[in-house]
């Protein structure tokens, strides 16, 4: 196999790094002051996150909605569920509440019980027209308000489901924020330090608890959640990773250098962001960490080999060249398929995933240039390591499982590939049983309070999720009677899906309009018959002119132009599986209501375009995923020019993919957006040490004339200590994620531990033993 890279390159590198040794530290002073000062770009992100391209007919379609009826994600909810609400005191301080909350330079909208309106039917001017609900002046007489009470909640059905909830009890109020702040930071200063303060001087004076959530109010809440818990992972990378070095070498001074290599590695990956006027999200939130742990490798790698050689011959300036001619083209190689795992992110089309792809790939390779030169020159200005720095070198337990391995590959290869075969069948079931699911608030923190404030709201009014379906008429008005007739029955299909909330269109409101003709009677809170049309129409013609900030409540849900008409619903927070489910349910009712020729029917919302981005974004990782196994393999056959070893290597590090696959099927763990990042991430690090393994055999072979058992087996034992090293300290490395409270970032941290456990001993067994096997006719004549 013929070198690819003249080793003279490498030694000429070698004698660069250590004969510019303060140049070099002056050079990584300088740029580590520069991205340090990047980082006053760092922000976290305000805007939500959309896992569909910018130009996918999905995202064109929400915009399109967006520009008829606004933004649809402004909307606060504050709800509360207690038998003393009904209380002069108790409302009195809901009513200064809600006031200071209009008062609010922030707030567009306030839409409460204490200022509520109903409609009112004036015979003399034959007009309909808005009357509150509530008199200011009596509401300290208990006996009025629980009069209010059952007026609420038995005599005017339009605002049930949408303020109230008849059975239980409970009542909400909307909050519509102004829409220019709604993905700025002045919505985050709005609900901590006014909404907030506001709603715990609530609870303080009344003991009544308060529940709060749409999606401002959880973005803002989940920011600051994933805000906190950077110093968390950065902290405890640091840790677990120094400690298991530490345990590993038992040496103080290589502890140091590692771990101000990953310090400077940190430095730069916030740097970059804010280079690149990225804002932190909860995947940038991860580099800093991911940096650390991977980074920490790279240390193993070239102080493991410093001190072999340091053993061998006792030559540091002969070790020191050798670390970076030996070690250099090889570990550049597995940082090489590190960065790509993690840079096929960037094909996926969307914008989050690119940051993430982008920044993750240009800080591997620089945490790989930054110890191939910091290590050597800080052990130049140090003395050559004791007896006791390299004893770990000789453990009997590394000793001790090397040998287990060699005596394993050597005799019981039928036994390895048996065992292969039946994971793989363990495997194929497996993942004949995995779902692709996911939700809006799926990865959002259980414990969280906020959460629990999603699943009261989910459990009275059917979720916060906003669904909506807009309806354009082609030809003439939308609202005519027998569009409405259409729409009506569209919201019954709505109301029968127990994941959807109660509709709410224009129609709600001319049933609400045709019970106030009737004189309030609830009876009457239907559609207009033929008969009844002609009088409820002279009655509204004045409400349609309405230009009050609250009175004309059609303008949210007929556009300008009144050829488009708005229902919006809410979901529960159920996985896209389901979601996709419901819209089919929809869709095919749409068919059947609507006809194209003079209708066009578009589901829109968050919840759906949340929906189409995860089957998006797992089709699409899924083919990144592709895309990164054939770009390893063809960087290794340039390296190695030899199709059996990288058929070997390809071979043994997707096995381990296969397993997690296989697990995640048992296990009931969907296929989402976080669990399917695992498997690019974990074969890019996984294949490194299949990498050092074939760089290690290939080298040997050629020293040992072309033998090819005795090439095999020193070459495990002197990766083999490394990728056990390496491979412990990124399984604990990575397992830092499950301290997380988000569901992703757990299934992130926790799935790649378990698929490096499974590549640590394919490469250590499977790897070795394929090539003995690949190349057994050539092994056969040789003299063990």
């Amino acid at each position: 196999m013929k070198k690819r890279i003249n080793p003279g390159f490498w030694e000429a590198v070698a004698r660069v790094i250590l004969k510019n040794r303060n140049f070099i530290l002056g050079i990584i002073a300088v740029i580590t002051i520069f991205l340090g000062w990047q980082c006053k770009n760092l922000a976290m992100t305000y805007t939500e996150a959309n896992l569909l391209p910018k130009k996918h007919i999905v995202n064109q379609q929400y915009a399109d909605f967006l520009n008829k009826f606004g933004e649809e994600g402004n909307l606060v909810v504050i709800g509360v569920k207690d038998k003393t609400f009904f209380t002069p005191n108790a409302y009195s301080a809901w009513n200064e509440l809600m006031n200071s909350l209009k008062k609010s330079a922030d707030v567009e909208l306030v839409v409460s019980l204490n200022d509520l309106k109903k409609l009112h039917k004036d015979t003399v001017a034959a007009k309909f027209e808005m009357v509150p609900l509530i008199d200011q002046k009596r509401t300290a007489d208990p006996a009025y308000l629980a009069e209010i009470r059952d007026e609420l909640f038995n005599r005017l059905p339009f605002y049930e489901g949408l303020l109230f909830n008849k059975q239980s009890g409970s009542i909400r109020s909307a909050i519509y924020l102004k829409k220019s702040i709604v993905n700025t930071a002045e919505r985050k200063t709005f609900i901590i330090d006014s909404l907030l303060p506001k709603i715990e001087r609530f609870e303080t004076a009344t003991k009544i608890d308060l529940r709060v959530s749409g999606m401002p109010y959880i973005r803002t809440i989940n920011a600051e959640n994933m805000k906190g818990e950077i110093g968390l992972f950065i902290g405890a990378a640091l840790l677990t990773v120094s400690l298991i070095f530490f345990f590993f070498f038992r040496s103080f001074r290589a502890t140091f250098i590692s771990i101000c290599i990953l310090l400077f590695g940190v430095i730069w990956s916030f740097g970059t962001l804010g280079l690149f006027h990225y804002k932190i999200t909860i995947l940038t939130a991860i580099v800093p960490p991911l940096i650390i742990v991977i980074g920490i490798t790279n240390c193993i790698f070239l102080i493991n080999k410093y001190q072999q050689e340091i053993k061998i011959h006792n030559n540091q300036a002969k070790a020191l060249q050798r670390v970076i001619s030996k070690i250099g083209v090889s570990t550049l190689m597995t940082n090489m398929t590190t960065a790509i795992g993690f840079a096929t992110f960037m094909i996926t089309g969307n914008d989050l995933l690119f940051e993430f792809g982008l920044v993750t790939s240009i800080n591997v390779i620089s945490v790989y240039l930054l110890t191939l030169m910091v290590v050597p020159i800080m052990y130049s200005f140090m003395s050559v390591p004791k007896e006791k720095h390299l004893y770990h070198l000789s453990k009997n337990y590394i000793s001790s499982l090397l040998d287990w391995v060699e005596r394993v590959v050597r005799t019981k290869r039928t036994v390895i590939y048996s065992i292969y075969g039946l994971l793989l069948v363990f495997s194929v079931i497996g993942v004949s049983q995995m779902k692709v699911s996911g939700s809006l608030i799926g990865e959002m923190p259980k414990s969280a309070s906020f959460f629990k404030d999603i699943l009261f709201f989910e459990k009275e009014f059917n979720g916060v999720m906003p669904l909506e379906i807009m309806i354009h008429q082609k030809r003439g008005k939308a609202v005519n009677p027998k569009t409405l007739e259409k729409v009506e029955e569209l919201q019954q299909t709505i109301a029968g899906i127990p994941e959807l909330s109660k509709p709410v269109s224009v129609v709600n409101f001319a049933k609400y309009l045709n019970q106030t003709y009737y004189n309030g009677n609830p009876d009457y809170y239907q559609l207009p018959n033929r008969n009844e049309q002609a009088f409820v129409l002279t009655y509204a013609k004045s409400m349609m002119k309405g230009k009050g900030k609250g009175d004309n409540l059609m303008k949210s849900y007929v556009d300008s132009t009144a050829h488009y008409i708005r229902i919006t619903t809410f979901m529960k927070d159920i996985g896209t599986d389901k979601m996709a489910l419901i819209e089919k349910k929809l869709q095919k009712k749409v068919a059947e209501v609507f006809p194209k020729d003079n209708f066009e029917v578009t589901l829109t919302g968050k919840a759906l375009v949340f929906q189409k981005g995860t089957a998006y974004l797992v089709e699409n990782l899924i083919e990144s995923l592709i895309f990164a196994i054939i770009t390893i393999a063809l960087l290794m056959a340039y390296l190695f020019r030899s199709v059996k070893m990288v058929f070997a290597s390809v071979i043994t590090n997707v096995l381990p993919l296969c397993i997690t696959s296989g697990l995640m099927g048992y296990f009931g763990i969907p296929l989402k957006p976080s669990t399917i990042l695992v498997f690019s991430i974990a074969f890019g690090i996984s294949v490194d040490n299949a990498i050092q393994f074939m760089a290690k055999y290939r080298h040997d072979l050629m020293q040992n004339n072309g033998r090819i058992k005795k090439s095999v087996f020193s070459a495990i034992r002197e990766t083999g200590i490394s990728t056990f090293y390496t491979s412990v300290v990124l399984i604990f490395g990575f397992a830092i994620f499950t301290l997380s409270s988000f569901s992703g970032t757990i299934a992130l941290g926790g799935l790649i531990s378990v698929t490096l456990l499974f590549a640590m001993f394919a490469n250590l067994l499977v790897l070795p033993a394929l090539v003995l096997t690949f190349e057994k006719k050539r092994a056969k004549k040789e003299v063990d």
